[in-house]
């Protein structure tokens, strides 16, 4: 199921991004690439992988992992504290949420579930390896408590402690399919994909996402985002990219 609003600047990038695929297969046109992915799976998960764009680091759009921190210090349930980082794309969102997490939960609860459409960044974010300079956005505290130099084959590069990969999880999901089996969340975040879709595919995905979020929880998305256009009854704004889930 695909609903991608492609501007036309954005339908050269995806022309350019699947030129390879095209030459791959002897083609000349992009018309009879097409017919392939329709009558393919794997190449379809390939187109996929992609056209779809994995700009992230360490603490993005820092007041979010603020709002975290001071929302699980008001936690007392005696269950998991859940969140969904539903474009996970490398990984580096779920793992700062997991810092924060950890830090005052301890382990064991919490659970994060990083999910992604992008089967090879999904690979990359469960093995936990990263740049050096990308330490460089997380807080000092957090970098000596749960990140690790990488030695040999991963020289310049550090990992995510295994303690905290323990309690963080990664699978592919489509956002614009029903993912109630995931399960019950208490913070959503929804950053920096919104932008891809037009309102229609917006309102589509923002439903199916409110349906995993317990009452009162939250759903996060990004600063430069809104959801002008997408009228749910079930969400509050309380911060120009926070909302409250108040239905259920």
């Amino acid at each position: 199921m695909w609903a991608l609003h492609l501007m036309i600047p954005k339908k050269s990038l995806v022309k350019n991004r699947l030129i390879k695929r095209v030459h791959f297969y002897g083609l000349t046109k992009f018309n009879d690439y097409i017919r392939i992915v329709q009558f393919n799976r794997d190449e379809a998960a390939e187109m996929v992988n992609q056209i779809t764009t994995n700009e992230t680091y360490f603490f993005r759009e820092a007041s979010h992992f603020d709002f975290v921190q001071n929302s699980v210090k008001q936690f007392n349930a005696t269950q998991l504290f859940r969140v969904w980082s539903a474009a996970a794309s490398l990984g580096a969102e779920a793992y700062s949420i997991a810092m924060v997490l950890d830090d005052i939960l301890g382990p064991s609860r919490y659970e994060v579930l990083g999910t992604d459409i992008n089967t090879e960044v999904l690979k990359v974010a469960s093995e936990g390896y990263y740049p050096l300079p990308w330490a460089d956005k997380i807080d000092m505290s957090y970098k000596q408590k749960y990140c690790l130099k990488g030695k040999n084959q991963h020289d310049k590069k550090f990992i995510i402690d295994p303690i905290l990969k323990n309690s963080v999880h990664f699978q592919q999901a489509n956002l614009l399919e029903n993912q109630t089996a995931l399960g019950q969340f208490d913070i959503i975040f929804l950053r920096n994909v919104l932008i891809y879709f037009n309102d229609e595919t917006k309102a589509l995905v923002v439903n199916n996402v409110v349906q995993n979020l317990h009452k009162d929880g939250y759903l996060i998305i990004s600063l430069t985002e809104n959801l002008r256009n997408v009228n749910n009854p079930k969400l509050k704004q309380i911060s120009s990219s926070i909302y409250q889930k108040v239905g259920v």
